[in-house]
């Protein structure tokens, strides 16, 4: 709850109709946020986990735009505190992951990696930094990739290097606000995302490589955000690293 009202909490979740996106709203909503789902195509997604959170007595709205478009996400903003009043969270989990080596890689495919993960990031960023009320939380989106170095990852991992730098200097220049800012790296965490393109073979070894000898599942990465959205005022300028010891 916010300190001088008694109104709920406000998240918006960008990407929040996809695997950790969802999640992340599911588990937002359970400690009473209200949520503004993000979706950039998928309407159909988001407006059915609408359903579910406001089924459950919670309440939530869907809001689409394309997270690198300034005038589609000033809206989106406007639209969520028009809905509730203000905004507390802003968790950036919208991305795009196209893997491939660099001598081989399709620059086209790099440019819409870059426009996506680190424009989109930085445009959600700037309208969080604006409007994120006292208190709040800006939560970016890593991968521990940037750890792991896979190969075929560097166009991924370039751009959330990325994130991860703009991540500290946000949190900053946001000095005196009581608003952190901090950044998630999961591991490999079984999502459409992370499966797409990978066979059985090459998904068991990834599950054995953790200590914990498994995948990641959406929701373990949305107790880190949750962590971050509520109770960790201390935590600020890092990256938390949920991977299950990967790296």
């Amino acid at each position: 709850m916010n300190s001088t009202t008694s109104e709920p909490r406000v998240a918006l979740v960008t990407g929040g109709s996809g695997g950790i996106g969802r999640a992340v709203v599911q588990r937002l909503a359970a400690d009473g946020f209200a949520l503004a789902v993000h979706y950039a195509g998928n309407k159909a997604r988001a407006d059915e986990l609408v359903a579910e959170v406001t089924a459950a007595g919670g309440q939530a709205i869907a809001v689409g735009g394309d997270v690198a478009d300034e005038t589609a996400m000033a809206s989106v903003f406007d639209e969520v505190e028009a809905a509730f009043g203000g905004i507390d969270v802003v968790v950036n989990t919208a991305g795009v992951m196209i893997l491939g080596p660099v001598a081989d890689y399709d620059l086209d495919a790099f440019d819409r990696v870059m426009r996506t993960n680190v424009r989109g990031t930085f445009v959600v960023a700037q309208q969080a930094a604006r409007r994120v009320r006292t208190g709040g939380a800006i939560v970016n989106f890593s991968t521990t990739v940037t750890r792991a170095q896979f190969p075929g990852y560097a166009a991924y991992v370039a751009s959330k290097s990325a994130v991860e730098g703009m991540t500290l200097i946000l949190a900053r220049e946001l000095r005196g606000k009581d608003i952190t800012v901090n950044a998630v790296a999961p591991g490999p965490t079984a999502t459409p995302l992370f499966l797409d393109g990978k066979d059985e073979a090459a998904i068991a070894g990834l599950a054995k490589a953790a200590p914990l000898e498994r995948l990641g599942q959406p929701e373990d990465i949305a107790e880190a955000v949750a962590f971050l959205a509520g109770p960790a005022r201390w935590v600020n300028g890092q990256t938390i690293f949920a991977n299950g010891g990967l790296a």
